[in-house]
């Protein structure tokens, strides 16, 4: 078998991480003309939960496949659905279809995130790793810097559709440098998968996001959710390949890391998707102004990361989580205490600018801590969990903050949804009666500012998680040999 270029194998690596940073990026900036034109602003939460909620079901099952059957036939599989469901996205005519190939691209982001950090950790030595990992967030800075722009130019003079069809290029160009440079050998021995721990789990989180979003509304769901997740764990705990393995968490380093994963994930989702709603729908700023809010944001997080990748063999892990995590306490405090219809447009930016730093600290602080804390048989499973929660994380908050915003837009009968679409619309309502502008536009803002506080919570829980992180320089679970890449070939 012919060993695997890594030089390639990275750059195609990178692609797919760049894929899901622009996705974010560019859609967050489009997401209120698309409103606008299809309307269903009741459901605006719901193009980016789905997207989450399809990922996250699935980060766990590619992971565990990865490690049964390969890296390269389930990372492959992952880029063909994503591109199919950026297509059918592009050619959505209504919100109903947008969220549902939006579940689509999701459930190929479920393979391509974990997968291609799997593949970093699989063939880089731990040293090399902290230092790769660092230049890898170079690629949320371009994707940072282009999306914003490149969104704001789509939506201006094209539109809103080829925001989704912009993946295309990119992932067909992964997808050969794959097939062409990335070998391993597998020894596939007949597995007996874990469906009925999938199947718990999806439904179990699925209940959950519904409970969450619903506010009380879905009475039933949060108490369904609790059993099955519930019955999930005491699957898991007895399948002979579970999706995610019990042993995982007898590390402290997983379990902290889960946590504050989550905590972190949910403040950065919620600030990306509510942000730029805040600049166009509160401010009345147009779209590239408003997807240029989150670019600090993603610009300090590859900096930090740089920085990271070079500090942590000289600090060890914990003092890069909990200074990072102390940042976007910092970073969310600030967007949460100023952030109004007076503000200066500079209160946002310096919020997510601080905001991003911290992530670029702690997250990759934290991915490393996992991927070393066991061997190749689980590095996948392992890398995947950590994603998972993180991603579950980005999705309850998300849907949360969706709930109490729809709660505070359609509390008043008088006002109808639709003034509330045309409120994003690029007239920015200007049509609208002014006593129902007035109305329309104090419900956002109330239901935001919520919001906000809600993103500064979850980074403070966050911080609280990180302070028990141990103080050792190596986590205490099994190290890795720095020279662990014998699986790809």
């Amino acid at each position: 078998m012919r060993p695997t270029h890594r030089p390639l194998t990275t750059v195609a690596l990178a692609l797919c991480l760049f894929m899901a940073a622009l996705e974010m990026t560019v859609v967050s900036t489009a997401m209120p003309t698309v409103v606008s034109e299809l309307g269903g602003l009741e459901h605006y939460a719901w193009v980016f939960t789905s997207y989450m909620l399809s990922s996250t079901i699935t980060v766990p099952i590619f992971g565990k496949l990865a490690d049964l059957y390969g890296r390269k036939p389930v990372l492959l599989f992952g880029i063909v659905l994503f591109l199919i469901g950026s297509i059918a996205s592009g050619l959505s005519t209504s919100m109903s279809m947008l969220i549902a190939f939006r579940t689509l691209q999701g459930l190929g982001a479920g393979a391509m995130q974990p997968v291609s950090l799997t593949i970093i950790g699989d063939i880089y030595t731990l040293e090399q790793r902290a230092k790769v990992q660092g230049a890898f967030s170079g690629v949320w800075g371009l994707a940072g810097l282009v999306g914003p722009l490149t969104g704001g130019l789509i939506v201006k003079y094209l539109t809103w559709h080829w925001v989704f069809f912009i993946n295309v290029p990119v992932g067909v160009g992964a997808m050969a440098l794959l097939l062409g440079f990335f070998h391993e050998q597998v020894q596939r021995k007949p597995q007996k998968l874990d469906f009925a721990g999938a199947a718990l789990l999806s439904a179990g989180v699925v209940a959950l996001l519904f409970g969450v979003q619903g506010l009380g509304r879905n009475l039933l769901a949060l108490p369904v959710a609790a059993v099955l997740l519930i019955a999930f764990v005491l699957v898991e705990r007895k399948a002979p390949e579970p999706v995610i393995p019990p042993s995982l968490f007898k590390i402290p380093a997983i379990v902290i890391s889960s946590a504050a994963g989550a905590l972190f994930s949910a403040a950065m989702f919620g600030a990306t998707t509510y942000v730029p709603l805040y600049v166009q729908g509160v401010l009345g700023g147009s779209a590239t102004l408003a997807g240029g809010m989150i670019t600090p944001m993603i610009v300090g997080w590859p900096v930090a990361s740089l920085v990271a990748g070079r500090l942590l063999l000289k600090t060890g892990f914990r003092p890069l989580i909990v200074g990072g995590l102390g940042l976007t306490v910092l970073g969310t405090g600030l967007m949460a205490l100023f952030l109004n219809p007076h503000s200066s447009i500079l209160v946002p930016e310096l919020a997510m600018g601080l905001f991003g730093i911290g992530l670029g600290f702690t997250a990759t602080a934290l991915l490393i801590a996992v991927q070393t804390s066991v061997g190749w048989e689980l590095r996948g499973a392992a890398t995947a969990s950590h994603m998972f929660f993180r991603t579950i994380g980005g999705a309850l908050g998300v849907g949360l903050m969706g709930g109490v915003l729809v709660s505070h837009l359609l509390k008043d009968p008088r006002v109808p949804v639709s003034a509330a679409n045309e409120l994003l619309g690029p007239e920015h309502g200007r049509g609208l009666p002014s006593e129902m502008l007035q109305t329309l536009s104090g419900a956002l803002g109330a239901g935001l500012s919520i919001n906000f506080w809600i993103i500064c919570a979850a980074t403070i829980a966050a911080f609280a998680a990180g302070l028990f992180y141990p103080k050792s320089k190596r986590d205490p679970g099994t190290p890795l040999p720095t020279t662990d890449v014998a699986a790809p070939h």
